[in-house]
C-alpha cells in the first residue's frame, strides 16, 4: 500500500460519520447541489445497466442508482466508510478495496467515479484495470476538481473575490490539499491536456462532458455559494467510452 493510499484512509476513516451525515441531511452545497447533478445527468437513464461504484464512499450514489434501476456493486478504500455504505445498502455487493488494485473481475455496462481520480497520482493504472472491467463499448463516467480552480491560489469563497483571484502555475501537475471541515485531503492536479491524453492513449473517446453548475435548487439554500460557483467552474464531469 503506498503513502498516499495511507494518507486518504486515515483522512476517511476521521471524517466518515460526519460527511455521512452532511451528506445524508443535504446540507453539504458541493457534492449535493454541484457535482452529483453533473455526474447523474452524464450517467442517464441507468436502469437495467450493471453499474460499479468505483470509490463509493458511504453509499450515496449506490442507493440511489438501485433506486433508479440499476444493479450496483462499489468498493472504497477506507475501512469506516464501507462500513456506513453498507448498513445504508444491506443487499449490495460492497467491498474494502483500491483504484490500484479494483476487487472485482466481472463485466460492467458502466464504471463511474465521482470525485475519486484526483487522489491518484498516476491514472494509466486505473485505466488500464477498467478495459478489462467493462463490456464492449462499456461507459466510464469521472468527475474531479476543475483543472482551472486547482490553478488558483486560493480558491474564492465568496463572489466578491473573483476579481483578486490569482493563477498560480497551471502546468505544474503537482501534489496538493484541499480542506474539507478542518481536514486536510491529499489531491493532485492535472491539466486538460494530460487528462484527453490519457484517456485516449488507454483506448477511450470522449463522448461527452460538463462542467459543474449549481442546481436551481441551491439558489434559495446557498445564495453566496450559488452565486459564485455560477461563474466559476468548480468541478468537471467525464464521459468516456472503450472504442
Amino acid at each position: 500500500m503506498s503513502f498516499e493510499e495511507k494518507e486518504v484512509i486515515e483522512k476517511y476513516d476521521e471524517v466518515a460519520e460526519e460527511y455521512h451525515n452532511t451528506r445524508s441531511s443535504r446540507k453539504g452545497f458541493y457534492n449535493e447541489y454541484l457535482e452529483m447533478p453533473l455526474t447523474l445527468n452524464l450517467l442517464g437513464d441507468v436502469n437495467e445497466k450493471n453499474i460499479l461504484d468505483f470509490g463509493c464512499g458511504t453509499g450515496i450514489y449506490a442507493k440511489l442508482l438501485t433506486k433508479k434501476g440499476a444493479i450496483v456493486k462499489g468498493f472504497d478504500i477506507s475501512p469506516k466508510m464501507l462500513e456506513i455504505a453498507k448498513k445504508e445498502n444491506p443487499t449490495l455487493d460492497l467491498r474494502l478495496g483500491s483504484g490500484n488494485k479494483i476487487p472485482f473481475k466481472e463485466k460492467f455496462d458502466i464504471i463511474f467515479a465521482s470525485l475519486v481520480l484526483n487522489y491518484f497520482e498516476d491514472w494509466n493504472n486505473v485505466f488500464i484495470q477498467l478495459k478489462e472491467l467493462l463490456n464492449r463499448e462499456g461507459i466510464f463516467i469521472f468527475s474531479v476538481r476543475n483543472p482551472v480552480i486547482e490553478s488558483f491560489e486560493k480558491p474564492a469563497e465568496r463572489e466578491k473575490e473573483i476579481i483578486n483571484l490569482k493563477m498560480k502555475n497551471y502546468f505544474s501537475e503537482t501534489k496538493f490539499y484541499t480542506q474539507w471541515k478542518k481536514i486536510n485531503m491529499p489531491a493532485y492536479h492535472k491539466t486538460y491536456e494530460t487528462i484527453i491524453k490519457i484517456i485516449l492513449e488507454n483506448g477511450f473517446e470522449i463522448v461527452d462532458y460538463g462542467d459543474s453548475f449549481p442546481s436551481k435548487n441551491s439558489e434559495e439554500l446557498f445564495p453566496e455559494k450559488y452565486s459564485l460557483f455560477s461563474k466559476i467552474p468548480f468541478f468537471c464531469g467525464w464521459k468516456v467510452k472503450l472504442k
